[in-house]
């Protein structure tokens, strides 16, 4: 069976998030993030929610704890004789990375540095430049277009699902785009915990010191697709991503569209790393299409995999 595999972003970070992985071969990679200068063990095991709660904190721990469910996973999908082809990898914002890390298009130690660049850059970008996000809930994306047409310093920053758009800007400008919103008939709009305005112009200056760092890196061709978040075109060429990664930090996340470029290429889906945003945003987008979820270890059991 072809299967598609798909990583979470920042926001699915949660205390602990190592523990469950502490004891298993996985946990390899957080003792060579530790020999690259990360933090790995106090982030997966210790770190408060105000600690995770820093951009580069939570970028990172997501990575890590995804990859680690990834390298466990792997050897599932090929054993028993019941070996499933992977055929896609895809990954929310920061999840990107991870799904470039896993297609083999980065190797860990140049993908785990270009996440934490990455990281740096944002809050940065984010401390020079405040800004906030808000999703509008039941809202279609001509309704946020419209919410922020004709308002200063608000942009729409993702399109999620059916229902889950998310708009982001300076503070002001927010709160003048939740209140065009509403005034469009948008049901509800639930501010974000996040440390800046990301996927749109405020980002600029992150894109900007990011785009030396990627041009240095040596991405390979893959040989499987991975969809960009920009565009939802699917790639296997590894030279592309040096813009495909630069726009990506001031241009939508167009998760939406991405589901049908996914939903093309199989029928069933796996979110791997912590939490289940993604598997929840596929139900409302792709609600044909059958998703498991590996966030511990206790997900690798054979019964666990099974189609739900």
């Amino acid at each position: 069976m072809a299967v598609a595999i798909i990583f979470p972003g920042q926001g699915a970070q949660a205390v602990g998030m190592g523990v469950p992985w502490r004891a298993t071969p996985a946990w390899e990679l957080a003792d060579r993030a530790e020999s690259l200068g990360i933090d790995a063990t106090h982030l997966l095991l210790a770190a408060t929610p105000d600690e995770l709660g820093r951009t580069r904190n939570s970028q990172l721990s997501v990575l890590l704890a995804s990859l680690m469910a990834w390298e466990s996973l792997r050897p599932e999908l090929e054993g028993d004789g019941t070996r499933e082809a992977v055929v896609a990898f895809a990954g929310h914002s920061l999840g990107q990375v991870t799904a470039l890390i896993a297609a083999g298009a980065l190797t860990f130690a140049d993908g785990l540095r270009l996440a934490l660049r990455r990281a740096e850059a944002t809050q940065a970008a984010a401390d020079a430049t405040p800004g906030r996000m808000a999703a509008l809930l039941g809202a279609t994306p001509e309704q946020a277009d419209a919410a922020v047409a004709d308002v200063a310093d608000c942009w729409v920053a993702n399109d999620n699902a059916p229902g889950q758009v998310v708009i982001a800007g300076t503070p002001s400008g927010l709160e003048a785009g939740a209140a065009a919103a509403r005034d469009l008939g948008v049901r509800k709009v639930m501010n974000l915990d996040v440390g800046g305005a990301f996927h749109t112009p405020l980002m600029a200056a992150a894109a900007a010191d990011l785009r030396p760092v990627l041009g240095g890196l040596p991405f390979a061709d893959t040989a499987v697709p991975v969809v960009s978040n920009t565009d939802a075109m699917s790639y296997v060429d590894g030279g592309g991503w040096t813009d495909r990664l630069a726009v990506h930090l001031v241009e939508p996340v167009r998760w939406r569209s991405s589901m049908d470029t996914l939903a093309g290429l199989a029928t069933s889906w796996i979110e791997v790393g912590p939490g289940a945003s993604l598997a929840a945003m596929a139900k409302r987008g792709q609600p044909q299409i059958s998703v498991r979820n590996v966030s511990t270890p206790d997900h690798l059991h054979r019964d666990l995999l099974e189609a739900r």
